[in-house]
């Protein structure tokens, strides 16, 4: 009896050690990590405007949509060491997962570019829908997806023809799409705040959910969590990939127009007009930080490989006055202003 109560007393102080040593851990392994912050900036200049940015973090190079080329940045050094020109319009850039090809959504020629990405070399020219948009390599079925912004559908590629194998009718606007990597592609359709579920296989929507925010832009992935993330303006709507229901809706900055994931540090991250990137846990569901950018820093990439976050912007300057043609101008890029926010932890 003795000898139970002995064992009993040292077996609580035990745990109560260890109880200790663990909340003791915590902090230091919280400050080991470190929250993330602005660590670079990279000054590209050259004229005109971009929109979507793709990380390739295997080969440290960040690919940046600029009007009428694509810019090909090595990460190591921030510096530009190729350019894609020729084109009309571009948007974003998809890669495959052999390493070897890259595609272009080339919006204002209404085509998909195919470059081989050792040389930058531009191989095909495919003709897609009207205005394409967001793109996405869909690696179960080794397709390449444009969607269409103006003529509302999306283009199917076959990478291994570089033919167009589908044309798949969405309903809406298009934006920001995202795969599971088990055959499934979601995307957002801006114009009626839906996401669609889209099986890659037999090319059919499989199912249409409300996207939990109004007019969803970009969208990032936890595929071994099965959440979604949509980002509209100051709301980042959490969603379940198997149910479609709506599991939480974290504050984040406004205007956010991208998104991203870290699968390693379970962290969603959204770019923002404003000026931040807002960082959301994706275990808790919260809004975990909020870094300071710069303000029209609304796009963005995350290369998994660095842990590293690229967001972009640029000087402006006066907006000109409205015309019947153009009621809401935008005011002009600046030359040679243009720059590379870089962020890490």
């Amino acid at each position: 009896m003795r000898m139970s109560f002995c064992f009993s007393v040292l077996l609580r102080r035990a745990l109560a050690g260890a109880t200790l040593i663990a909340v003791l851990a915590a902090p230091a392994l919280v400050a080991a990590q470190g929250p993330y912050k602005v660590v670079d900036k990279w000054k590209l200049g050259g004229e005109g405007g971009w929109d979507y940015l793709t990380a390739d973090g295997a080969a440290h190079r960040l690919y940046i949509t600029r009007g009428m080329r694509v810019d090909v940045v090595d990460t190591g050094s921030g510096k530009i060491v190729g350019t894609i020109g020729g084109l009309h319009g571009v948007h974003g850039v998809a890669l495959d997962d052999a390493g070897k090809y890259g595609y272009i959504s080339d919006g204002g020629g209404n085509a998909v570019v195919v470059f081989d990405r050792g040389t930058l070399a531009t191989i095909a020219t495919i003709p897609a829908g009207t205005g394409p948009d967001a793109i996405l390599f869909e690696p179960v079925t080794k397709t390449v997806w444009a969607f269409n912004g103006r003529s509302k559908d999306a283009t199917v590629i076959d990478t291994a023809t570089q033919k167009v194998v589908a044309t798949m009718v969405l309903g809406g606007k298009p934006e920001f799409p995202a795969a599971d990597g088990k055959g499934s592609v979601y995307d957002n359709i801006e114009d009626k705040s839906e996401i669609v579920k889209i099986d890659a296989k037999t090319k059919t929507i499989t199912a249409t959910w409300p996207a939990g925010c109004e007019g969803p832009s970009g969208l990032a992935i936890d595929r071994e969590g099965g959440k979604l993330f949509a980002v509209c303006d100051k709301t980042m709507s959490v969603i379940d990939v198997k149910t479609g229901k709506v599991l939480a809706t974290p504050a984040i900055g406004d205007g956010p127009d991208a998104a991203g994931f870290s699968a390693k540090h379970k962290l969603a991250f959204a770019s923002c007009g404003e000026g931040v990137v807002s960082v959301v846990d994706g275990v808790s569901l919260k809004t975990v930080q909020t870094v300071t950018t710069e303000k029209r820093a609304r796009t963005m990439a995350y290369d998994p490989v660095a842990d590293r976050i690229y967001t972009v912007t640029a000087d402006f300057g006066a907006a000109p006055a409205a015309t019947a043609q153009n009621p809401r101008p935008r005011p002009p890029v600046l030359p040679d202003s243009f720059r590379v926010i870089v962020i890490g932890n």
